[in-house]
């Protein structure tokens, strides 16, 4: 289920993770600090801490068009790093409601 929040495209996270696959063409942004990627993250998921998505993200995704799944702690960052990613032209940008707080909470795979 597909829904919005702040004019952001958002994605449950009981949908991304059905939709998250290793044969998926989705990419998936974490955009907490490092220091937060290496306490746990979604597997497959890259880091882009906000305040660096204007100047990287062009070089990690280069197409305007590919889908792409934001998340965070909760929901705040990834909210504004959603806003930027359309501002830059991406078109396909989704938000994970609830970050990785609500993933662990379904009990969902962390890597650390």
């Amino acid at each position: 289920m597909f829904f919005f929040k702040s004019n952001i495209p958002s994605v449950s996270v009981e949908k991304a993770f059905e939709e998250l696959s290793p044969h998926s063409n989705i990419v998936l942004l974490d955009v907490r600090e490092p220091f937060e990627y290496q306490e746990g993250h979604i597997s497959n998921s890259i880091i882009l801490p906000l305040s660096e998505i204007k100047q990287k993200v062009v070089a990690l995704v280069p197409r305007k068009d590919t889908p792409i799944f934001v998340y965070c702690r909760s929901g705040n960052r990834s909210t504004k790093a959603a806003h930027q990613l359309i501002h830059l032209g991406y078109t396909n940008v989704f938000n994970i409601t609830g970050g990785i707080l609500e993933w662990s909470q379904k009990n969902f795979p962390i890597e650390k």
